[in-house]
């Protein structure tokens, strides 16, 4: 069953924290690439995602220094080296609500969650802004319709 083997190298690459199990935002991960929005992984799809997570592991491997864990400097180093620029009060925002216990510190699961939320945020942005100039307007509706589609 060569399948199998495949399909267990990528369940293990989506749980990322080892559990044994997938929660609902690694599975957020299936969605954030799922650009047609029919519910389903196309393979090119798949290549996307499998790129992005490499892109964010490495990120988090190259910036944690043998500790386990990054610091919000660490995890804006991470997120430029991953291709994502915020200002401080937007990185900041994102950064305590990732931070639950509000310790300062994002193992990677938790710096893997906040580069999916980031980059599904991106993806959903760039669908409104179809004049690439970094600006959208959005009537309410469009409004929830985006949070409701960020959501972890």
């Amino acid at each position: 069953m060569e399948n199998t083997a495949v399909l267990r190298e990528w369940y293990d690459r989506v749980d990322s924290d080892k559990t044994g199990g997938i929660t609902a935002t690694q599975l957020q991960m299936i969605r954030m690439y799922d650009f047609d929005r029919n519910g389903t992984m196309s393979f090119p799809e798949f290549v996307e995602l499998n790129k992005f997570l490499l892109k964010v592991q490495q990120a988090f491997a190259d910036l944690e220094r043998g500790r386990g864990y990054l610091v919000p400097d660490d995890v804006y180093k991470g997120l430029v080296k991953i291709g994502i620029s915020l200002d401080s009060p937007a990185f900041y925002t994102v950064c305590e609500s990732f931070d639950q216990k509000r310790s300062g510190r994002f193992r990677l699961d938790g710096f893997i969650s906040l580069c999916i939320f980031v980059q599904s945020a991106r993806n959903l942005f760039s669908s409104f802004d179809t004049s690439n100039q970094g600006r959208v307007t959005l009537d309410l509706n469009q409004f929830i319709y985006c949070t409701a589609n960020c959501r972890i």
